[in-house]
């Protein structure tokens, strides 16, 4: 199963990939962006199952990379990652298309029930 992970923090990128394949085992593929440039290409390249998405980046940010995602893919799956835990965020983030909101730091805790959500777990 293959996993996006876009964030332009190297550590918060491998905080997620410890935590994820914790939970699911380490037989997973894992697609890393660090922009919302990169995240978009990496989808069409990828089709990831699950895309987990920052919302503070540089050349394009999370919202709008999270509203072209879906324009690409209706069934995409995407999760967004982040420490803007304001409502508005979290609002902007499902009306372009989120299906869930997980506030960093990401850990095993806080993945879990998005992952059993999503019937990955």
């Amino acid at each position: 199963m293959k996993y996006l992970i876009c964030d332009d923090s190297k550590m918060a990128r491998k905080m997620l990939i410890k935590s994820l394949k914790s939970l699911v085992g380490d037989d997973i593929e894992i697609v890393e962006a660090s922009n919302g440039l990169e995240a978009i290409q990496a989808y069409k390249d990828n089709s990831p199952f699950i895309t987990f998405m920052d919302l503070t980046m540089p050349e394009m940010n999370g919202f709008d990379a999270v509203e072209n995602i879906c324009k690409l893919d209706k069934n995409a799956k995407v999760i967004v990652v982040s420490a803007d835990i304001q409502e508005a965020s979290m609002t902007k983030a499902k009306t372009n298309g989120a299906l869930g909101f997980i506030k960093k730091p990401i850990n095993e805790d806080n993945l879990k029930p998005v992952l059993e959500k999503l019937k990955v777990l």
